[in-house]
This record gives C-alpha cells, structure tokens and sequence, in this order.
C-alpha cells in the first residue's frame, strides 16, 4: 500500500521537533524480523496524514464539500513507522499536578510500560508534586520509575508522585529541563496543569531546544475541551451513583426525608447530570450551567415543598459550582492556581431547606451527603483503568515520534492529537439545549425552578 499524500495545514495541526527518521523499534517487535518488518503495511501504523472529523455529521460533510473546503480534523493518535527519538538516549519525566482524580498511578504505570518494554527507555524519572519538582529551591528530589516500581501502583488512589498547586516560574522550570538533560516531559493535569505545559513548551521552541511536552487531561470534572471524555470521570459517576442511591434510602426511611448531595462540578455539571441519569433516584438536579432560584413561585424550596407533601420524600443532586449567585456580596477567593474557590452551595441548601420548613412549622429529616473526597481518592474502575492504560501508550507514542505541545484525547471513538492551546481555550459544559440536560429532565421529571417560571405544574 502507498503512503497516504498529506493533508493541507489545519489549526489542529501538531509541532513537532523535526523529522521523524529512526526505525521504531516496534517495527521488529511486532513483525519478528528486520525483513517482516520492511513487509508491514502501513495499517500496522498510524500514520500523520490519518485524521478524525471534528464535526462527523453528514450535513457538516455536505458543507464543506459544497465550499471546497477540507474539513476541521484531529491528527489520529498512535505508535507510527519512524521516530524521533534514539531511545538509548532520552531522558523522560513524569508529572501529576492539580487535584486528586482516580486513574493518576493508571497513566503513570501505562507510560513507564510502554517507554520501558516497547522502546527500550531506561532512563524515566517522576517529578515529585508536579511543577514544584523542578523548582530546585523546594527540594523534592526526582524518583526512578521502571516496571518494578509501578508494577502495584494501579491498585491505589491519588498519585504516588504527589500534587501541588501553584503558578511556578516557567523560565526555572524550563532551566531544570535543560539542567537534567529531560528530553521528554508528560504532564498529567487539568486546565492549569496544561497552561503550564503550554506555557514551558513556547519557552522550550523559543530556545531552540528539543524537548517533547506531552499532556494527558487530567480533570474529574470532564471539562476539557475537544476531549470528549477525561480519565476518572468513569469512576466520579460510578461512586457518585451509589451515594444517590443511599440518599434515596435515607430520604425514604423517614417522613419528609429529604437527601441532598453535593457533587464534583467547579464550572461544568458533567457528573451530578450524568450520576443522576443512571441512578435515576434524584428529583432535584442543579449545575452551574442552569440558573435557578431558592425563594419564590416555582423556584426550588417551593418545588421542594410540593414534593414533599405529595410523595413524603425527596432527593435533590447539587454540583459545587451550581448556585454561586446566592454568594455575589462575599469576596472571592483563589486557590493557588488561580481558580476561583467557590462558595459552598451544599452546606447553604441545607441551611435554607431547615429554615424553610422550620418557619412552615414542619418537621423535616434532611442527610446531607459530600463524597468529593472520597470519590477523588479512589482507585479507578475497570473501564478507567483500560482507559488510562490506552492514554499513556498513546502519550508515549507521541513523544517517542517527537510530537510536542499536544494531548491526548478521544474523539469520535478514536484517540487523537490535541494541540494543548485549542483544548483550553474555553471550558467544556453542559449544553442546556443538548441531550444530556434534556435526558436528566426527563428522567427527573424537574420543572424550571426560577421565580419568574410559569406554573408547570398546572
């Protein structure tokens, strides 16, 4: 078969280091022989000219060929023919940075496999409590990975190499590199972790070294963009699921019980929808994308009220970020990365739902229910597992290639190549209009609860 003719230049199009002319050694790992090898076709390879559709739809199709244009397309992920690095000389670190998520160690211990037993890379070194590792002046000395250090390390939440917080000096983290000879930086993090890396990788190209930054989205939230799912959001919803369900128990064991959960969510109500849609337990779901009201005609604690007089039980699902309106004269604070820390909407809800019915003179039995920790400490799940392993090989393959200031990611079922700077440009959320709100209002039965909401329930 012939090499596919490459594609026009494209925004989602991938740096790399240079050309790309040593033979992978998977070649002769996977065909037996140096003869096999020269036999294989391409298909046995991803090559940089196969791409994946942003937009697959057969009407976005239609359009771009009525105007002659080629169509938004993701370079496609995998292992390819040559590489760019010898690799008997690079020297790869790992870094886990942000907050806690199931399926940190997952990726860590994919990445040394794959670098480790299929190219043959001896040197790997894990960069204590993300960028902080670099910074000589913190102390945190570097840690040798190989298959006999992580062989475990799946079995066990968090990151054994550690996180932080924090805007470091790019200049310093850029001269740690270059002091340790590090040819290969993985940066598994969520939106600050990847500005960091975007950041390092414009200062690595403006002093002409070449050092591959590969990012893996880390965020529980699934709140990166053109990545259509993160690692560990699998597990968030599995757990969160079960804590619906005891809040169902709870709310049903008592007279006028009520749960309330409080999930994972900053700015994206990715989880408390898709929990609530499988468990199909909660009457009440709020997410920062879609506003509501507490007092009022129509709004939640009259809804509340209703529910409660009519079926003895309710459960309401809350994202942390959902609400934050209520909060508007407080000062706001930052984290170390610069996030907003928002205000704590569950802890108000309970506030306000005990008050509420406390002035109607009724009783009520509220448990109020906050996992997070719980869920961002534990180990993933069988299919993040899988997940993660299929991330940190495709990582490897990237870098090994040369790619450079790019993630990982899935789309359309494929693993694809994401320039760092187009995944967060803007924040992934919920769409009110989409199919997921519009599956959780069905399955809930919840009406619009904003005062100005005209009576649904007439």
């Amino acid at each position: 078969m012939t090499k596919p003719s490459p594609m026009p230049k494209t925004d989602l199009d991938i740096e790399v280091l240079g050309p790309a002319k040593i033979d992978s050694p998977l070649m002769a790992k996977q065909a037996g022989s140096r003869e096999q090898a020269e036999n294989l076709a391409w298909e046995a390879f991803t090559d940089d000219s196969q791409r994946i559709l942003q937009d697959a739809t057969l009407a976005s199709i239609a359009r771009f060929s009525q105007e002659k244009q080629v169509p938004a397309s993701f370079e496609m992920a995998g292992a390819r023919r040559k590489i760019y690095f010898d690799a008997s000389k690079v020297r790869a670190g790992i870094l886990t940075a942000g907050g806690l998520c199931p399926g940190l160690n997952d990726v860590i211990r994919s990445l040394v496999m794959t670098l480790y037993y299929r190219y043959g890379v001896q040197n790997i070194q894990g960069i204590r409590y993300g960028y902080q590792g670099l910074i000589p002046s913190y102390g945190h000395p570097l840690v040798e990975l190989n298959p006999g250090t992580v062989a475990e390390i799946h079995q066990f939440g968090g990151s054994v190499l550690g996180s932080s917080r924090g805007n470091q000096s790019i200049e310093e983290l850029v001269d740690s590199l270059e002091r340790l000879n590090m040819n290969i930086l993985f940066c598994i993090g969520g939106d600050g972790t990847l500005k960091g890396a975007l950041s390092i990788s414009k200062q690595i190209k403006e002093r002409g070294l070449k050092t591959s930054v590969i990012g893996i989205p880390k965020t529980i939230d699934n709140d990166i963009s053109l990545v259509s799912r993160s690692f560990g959001f699998e597990t968030a919803v599995s757990i969160a699921t079960e804590v619906i369900r005891s809040a169902h128990t709870e709310a049903l064991g008592a007279p006028w019980g009520v749960g309330l959960v409080k999930l994972m969510g900053r700015d994206s109500g990715f989880i408390a929808a898709t929990a609530a849609l499988a468990r199909g337990d909660a009457n009440f779901v709020l997410i920062p994308e879609i506003d509501f009201d507490v007092d009022g005609p129509g709004a939640l604690l009259e809804r509340l009220h209703k529910r409660l007089a009519t079926r003895g039980h309710a459960v309401i699902v809350v994202a942390e970020g959902a609400g934050q309106k209520f909060f508007s004269g407080e000062a706001q604070i930052k984290d170390a990365s610069g996030n907003v820390l928002h205000k704590d909407i569950g802890t108000y809800l309970a506030d306000r739902i005990r008050r509420h019915f406390k002035d109607k003179g009724q009783e009520i039995n509220l448990k109020y229910l906050d996992p997070s920790y719980i869920i961002r400490s534990a180990p993933a799940n069988s299919t993040d597992q899988v997940f993660c392993s299929f991330l940190g090989q495709k990582a490897a393959h990237a870098a090994m290639a040369g790619k450079t200031n790019c993630l990982i990611g899935q789309w359309n079922g494929n693993f694809v190549h994401v320039p760092i700077a187009n995944a967060i440009a803007v924040r992934k959320k919920v769409d009110p209009m989409g199919v997921l709100w519009n599956s959780v209002l069905e399955r809930t039965g919840q009406p619009l609860l904003t005062s100005t909401a005209p009576d649904q329930d007439k």
